[in-house]
């Protein structure tokens, strides 16, 4: 009797064992109940029924359709606008957003919808990548963000919550206005990454403008009943808080950005938030913030409940190449030196991976601090040193070399050299220039899809590998045979650092303005400078008579009488005040590409990588994605640049979509190779979840499309035959 009582203790501790394990990894039973998998934001799902053995028999189960229709009352808010969302999955409930960002609830098993929330039509459209499940008895909530609205909803059945903030919503603008000089509620400011929650305590980022409009990206926390706010840090410091005289006195009431806006992970059992934060404004131009400017570009941990820092660690000092922390960091356990260490992982948008010891912020591997070109433009403050990680390489090249220009064919390769003799770089710091210079970092290496890491400490990671081209100018100088109108006055101050001078943009990020008119009219453009698309934010600090001039101009249609100083080549600068404009702004902002448009550089253009974090060194290093058109003419495969992130399992695989082939791949861990793949009616430009009900695993991804590629709406769940 005493061994039977024995065996079933330890049958029941094994159980307790692996239950842990799988909510360490995954969450509570076999759900994906939070962004990332789990709070660690690991993207790892302990589940094993679809495996390398069997991968090739997966089959689409269920499609739900998400699209949205046109509105002809209302033509900017219906745009074929994508998805970005990862869905999660809680209690055998999958919730999700549509292109339009109406919220929904489907039965996970089948896709069957249960119900649909739809926001005010007055809230601005922004990119969603997830929503937050919070839950205290009966009391249970999905909080997700529409524009600068935080929204409460019950989740069983898609009512708003009217007892949070003011009738079921909180503007995110709260918390942001302190000191500054103008009125930060009319500036842009949305929530691209869903927030993350501890015990009662919502934590948030933002996004906000790149340029001198740019409000601050300072993190906010918000309870989770009531809606009202708890705390703010302030990721620019004001008088008398460490990290003010890393800029000069007073920058806090002009200058903004410094914001995490690709999302946070928690440590629920120490209590801290862990998070990355992005370049100052403006991008590209810090003449008038000389100083490392803390608390910008840095992986930072706060106490969850009362926002007090316990460390940051800043990876690039006084940032001119906006290079923001692009993914939420990865919390794991590696074993480093013959002791187990809980660390966390930072990839960059340059990329490098970081790794920190999660209580010090100190790195595990050696970090050398060298010194770098420091001639910048007039007013320009260089920092004389940066950072280069030992460990792990670099996930893309960091350098633009000779021996890189492409090989695809003798013209192209003739073509690319031309242009590269012009603007070579040799320094990845090398700092902004008006004869320009050659970047990565850009759409690369990491992106915000972020990357998965499985219990054994091994890291996944898809990476870009795209030069970039870019050419500064003086905001005051801008020479232009366009005539100086007010539109063109306009449009030089608040559009011209995203898609040039010439309008001409850099393709799917940033797109040409050149005959707009043929695509959108008047009013739908309209609607786009009020509500922001994509990554646009919005300028609804505009008036209209300024949204209208700005119009006339993309639609060529202004007159004589608009004329404010016709064909001069001086545009005055304001000097202070509000919006901010710095002295230089980008005149050229592109992709470096041969003539067909393909990249510059010679393949793989486009990666996936297995890193041991125990060691540092690379398991194995893959091109992802291809372009079928140079696959049949024999071009090995090329990688394409991806947007979304890797799933890993316990069945040996990594799920990934996210290329311009608009496939969804899985990979064997051990190897990288190609074991089964998709292809899906649109581009799956986010991450797959993994999640079990009734016993079977489901694989689902957003097939949203976009990105330059045809619009989907559809998400899609595989399962086993």
């Amino acid at each position: 009797m005493r061994k039977i009582l024995l065996i079933g203790q330890l049958l029941l501790s094994i159980v307790m064992f692996s239950a842990r394990e799988r909510e360490k990894y995954s969450g509570p039973g076999t759900d994906w109940p939070t962004y990332g998998g789990n709070k660690a934001g690991n993207r790892y799902s302990p589940l094993d029924q679809v495996n390398t053995g069997n991968v090739r028999d997966l089959q689409v189960v269920w499609m739900y359709d998400a699209s949205e229709k046109p509105d002809p009352n209302n033509p900017g808010r219906s745009r074929n606008r994508a998805i970005q969302c990862q869905p999660i999955v809680v209690n055998g409930v999958l919730y999700g957003t549509t292109p339009e960002l109406k919220l929904f609830a489907l039965k996970a098993g089948t896709g069957e919808q249960l119900w649909k929330f739809e926001p005010s039509k007055s809230d601005k459209l922004n990119s969603n990548r997830g929503v937050v499940y919070w839950e205290d008895g009966t009391d249970k909530r999905i909080l997700y963000t529409v524009g600068s609205s935080l929204y409460a909803i019950n989740a069983e059945n898609g009512e708003i919550v009217k007892s949070f903030g003011v009738d079921g919503k909180v503007d995110i603008h709260e918390g942001l206005q302190t000191n500054m000089d103008h009125n930060v509620s009319i500036l842009s400011v949305n929530a691209t990454s869903p927030g993350i929650i501890f015990k009662n305590t919502f934590i948030l980022g933002s996004a906000v403008s790149e340029s001198g409009d740019a409000a601050p990206g300072h993190i906010r926390a918000f309870d989770v009943v009531s809606g009202k706010l708890k705390w703010v840090f302030h990721t620019i410091p004001q008088p008398g808080e460490f990290g003010y005289d890393t800029w000069p006195k007073d920058a806090y009431k002009k200058i903004g950005a410094a914001n995490n806006w690709s999302g946070m992970s928690l440590d629920e059992k120490r209590g801290i938030v862990y998070f990355g934060t992005g370049s100052p404004a403006s991008d590209f131009y810090g003449g008038d913030r000389k100083g490392t400017n803390l608390f910008a570009n840095c992986i930072m941990a706060l106490d969850a409940e009362t926002g007090k820092m316990k460390w940051y660690y800043q990876t690039i000092h006084h940032d001119l190449w906006d290079r923001d922390h692009p993914s939420p960091p990865n919390l794991t356990t590696i074993k480093h030196k013959g002791k187990k260490v809980d660390v966390l992982v930072q990839s960059t948008k340059d990329g490098l991976v970081y790794v920190l010891d999660r209580d010090k912020g100190t790195s595990i591997f050696p970090i050398e601090e060298r010194p770098v070109p420091t001639k910048g433009l007039p007013g320009e403050h260089p920092f004389p040193t940066q950072r280069y990680p030992s460990k792990p390489l670099p996930l893309s090249r960091q350098v633009f070399m000779e021996n890189d220009i492409t090989d695809l064919s003798p013209e192209a390769h003739a073509y690319v050299k031309e242009r590269y003799q012009k603007i070579k770089t040799d320094n990845k710091f090398a700092p902004p220039s008006t004869t320009g210079t050659l970047l990565f970092g850009y759409s690369g290496g990491a992106e915000w899809g972020g990357n998965a890491v499985d219990p054994d400490g091994i890291f996944y990671q898809n990476a870009n590998e795209e030069p970039w081209e870019l050419i500064m100018m003086d905001a005051a100088q801008k020479k232009t045979d366009i005539p100086r109108t007010a539109g063109n006055a306009l449009y030089m101050t608040n559009c011209s650092a995203c898609h040039g001078q010439d309008r001409k943009g850099s393709g799917n990020e940033l797109p040409s303005l050149v005959d707009i008119g043929k695509k959108l009219n008047a009013a739908s453009i309209k609607s786009i400078l009020k509500t922001g698309s994509g990554r646009m934010p919005s300028f609804s600090h505009l008036s209209d008579k300024e949204h209208d001039a700005i119009i006339s101009f993309l639609l060529n249609t202004e007159s004589d009488q608009k004329t404010i100083a016709k064909r001069e080549t001086k545009v005055p600068v304001k000097k202070g005040g509000f919006p901010y404009t710095p002295a230089y702004v980008s005149k050229t902002w592109q992709r470096f590409t041969d003539q067909d448009g393909y990249p510059g550089i010679k393949p793989p253009w486009g990666t996936l990588n297995a890193i041991d974090l125990n060691t540092g060194e690379y398991l194995w290093r893959v091109p992802l994605g291809e372009y079928p058109e140079l696959a049949k003419k024999g071009i090995p495969t090329t990688g394409t640049d991806s947007y979304g992130g890797p799933l890993a399992t316990a069945g040996g695989l990594v799920f990934i979509a996210g290329t311009k082939d608009e496939k969804i791949r899985a990979f064997d861990k051990k190897t990288g190779k190609v074991v089964w793949e998709y292809q899906l009616p649109a581009g799956g430009f986010a991450t797959p979840i993994s999640y079990e009900i009734d016993g079977k695993q489901f694989i689902v991804i957003a097939a949203g499309g976009g990105r330059g590629q045809k619009i989907g709406g559809n998400y899609i769940a595989f399962a086993l035959k």
